[in-house]
């Protein structure tokens, strides 16, 4: 089922505004740069701390397709334990329910991997940001032209709740 807003369900309603560093797609998973703007978290598999997502620009009527430019004040929501997030995903992956999944460097998740145990890839302790509510079947959104998000995808996204 395709759902037209990002927060599909929220028990808190954290939302701050940040520049964007880059172009943005509603569900992205953000990471605040140093320099304060908001860019998508660009690290497979690392920390996620807060857990941000970019949400539809409803203050100017736009959609979850609709991105923000380069610049653009981007409505970034902090989502708490227990809340529904509608996110991108990377559409290379086979999602079941109850997988637990991580960021997959391009603002999108993934698969979460298990720690390999290397001790020379530093500690991940939040690399888990949720667990998919609906199965997925890898590239079942078809192919199709490069989306915001990076890659050949359509923008497709699936129902996580963060843990």
């Amino acid at each position: 089922m395709a759902y037209e807003t990002i927060k599909l369900t929220k028990y808190s309603d954290v939302i701050v505004e940040y520049d964007a560093g880059g172009t943005i797609t509603p569900g992205m998973l953000l990471e605040l740069e140093s320099d304060g703007d908001v860019v998508a978290h660009n690290t497979a598999g690392a920390n996620v701390a807060p857990i941000m997502f970019a949400l539809e620009n409803t203050l100017e009527g736009k959609g979850i397709n609709d991105n923000y430019a380069s610049g653009a004040k981007v409505q970034c929501w902090i989502p708490y334990r227990g809340d529904i997030v509608y996110c991108l995903l990377n559409d290379d992956d086979t999602f079941s329910i109850g997988d637990m999944v991580e960021s997959d460097g391009e603002g999108r998740i993934q698969a979460h991997a298990a720690d390999p145990g290397d001790s020379t890839t530093g500690s991940v302790q939040n690399a888990i940001i949720g667990i998919v509510l609906e199965e997925i079947t890898a590239g079942a959104y078809g192919s199709g032209s490069e989306s915001s998000a990076g890659g050949d995808y359509l923008n497709p996204r699936v129902k996580i709740r963060i843990i």
